[in-house]
């Protein structure tokens, strides 16, 4: 049997989640403001070491800013995925708040089977482009996400010390609402040291998948670790291993 398939709808499932960690916006007022950060992170899936993904949040020009996400597979993962999955959203931040204006993602592989291309129009309040070799042609809500901004706007709601919110993020040709919602503090143990951090989780109404964020304000309220369950059963999990910038 050919693992690709299955293993490339693993390992985009792993950046996705990672990276995205679909969670929630909410216009709030917050003592976070934007700033260039680079992190890389440890990725287990199952148990397994499955490779390590990398984001950096940068400014392309005095009106956008860009972040990106690589994830490298190791071990059998590099077996069916050899190259790199590859994310980037174009975005501006308005009053302080996320907004998405193209998204790329690239799975690593030949086929175009996997990527998405899609572009925010403000004006006409659509979303239009590809995912996974469908059109997309969306109305496109006031508070929308990407599968990369999402992070952007957890890590705002955390800095305000929101206790529950809710938002839509694009995924792939459908609009979908997530609740985000404070658990907890922790402190943990994690490679730049023990780290105090703000629990989140973050989960689709209906839906068996849970992911539960460590968030530690001392950067920004950057997740630090992350684990993706469905129902009790944990499928994957973040570490962070190094960071750099603000």
């Amino acid at each position: 049997m050919d693992p690709r398939p299955t293993s490339a709808r693993l390992w985009t499932a792993i950046a996705a989640a990672a990276l995205a960690l679909a969670g929630a916006r909410a216009t709030v007022a917050a003592d976070w403001t934007p700033t260039h950060f680079h992190a890389t992170y440890a990725v287990q899936w199952k148990g397994i070491n499955a490779g390590t993904s990398t984001i950096e949040l940068r400014r392309k020009d005095a009106g956008t800013w860009e972040y990106l996400s690589r994830s490298n597979a190791r071990g059998l993962f590099r077996i069916a995925i050899p190259d790199t999955v590859a994310q980037t959203s174009e975005l501006r931040f308005v009053a302080g708040e996320a907004q998405p204006l193209r998204f790329r993602a690239d799975d690593g592989g030949d086929s175009t089977d996997r990527d998405i291309a899609l572009d925010f129009d403000w004006q006409r309040m659509r979303i239009t482009g590809v995912a996974e070799n469908r059109k997309v042609d969306l109305e496109m809500p006031p508070d929308i996400h990407d599968s990369m901004t999402v992070q952007l706007a957890q890590m705002r709601a955390a800095a305000a010390g929101v206790a529950t919110v809710a938002l839509h993020t694009v995924d792939k040709d459908q609009v979908k609402e997530y609740d985000f919602t404070r658990s907890g503090t922790q402190t943990i143990p994690t490679s730049l040291g023990e780290l105090e951090t703000v629990i989140y989780e973050s989960r689709r109404r209906g839906s068996k998948r849970m992911i539960r964020l460590w968030m530690a304000p001392s950067l920004g309220y950057l997740p630090v670790r992350a684990e993706r369950y469905r129902g009790d059963k944990l499928e994957f999990a973040m570490a962070i291993r190094e960071h750099k910038g603000g």
